[in-house]
């Protein structure tokens, strides 16, 4: 579980200079497609790596990492990070 946990990890961090990429292209490009699917090899090496295999929960931690640090480094470039987390300050605040 621990391994899984890392790779959970390394994949968000890897996503992100990839997400940032996609959301300065134009979608459904072809390049758009390679921003989202260049990373993935990487995460296949992760995985071999840190020998968690392809077992169905594994998706479940992996999957979701991979889109969330996409989205989130596109909106990062297209400067919404700030309003999105005031949104959820705003939601959380006990006022």
């Amino acid at each position: 579980m621990q391994n899984l946990l890392i790779v959970t990890l390394l994949v968000f961090i890897i996503n992100l200079p990839f997400g940032y990429w996609r959301g300065g292209l134009k979608k459904l490009s072809p390049w758009w497609f390679v921003a989202i699917h260049a990373p993935i090899p990487l995460v296949i090496g992760l995985r071999h790596l840190f020998e968690i295999g392809f077992a169905p929960y594994t998706y479940a931690f992996i999957l979701p990492s991979f889109i969330i640090s996409q989205w989130l480094a596109d909106r990062y470039r297209k400067g919404q990070l700030k309003e999105i987390f005031k949104k959820i300050i705003t939601k959380l605040s006990f006022k």
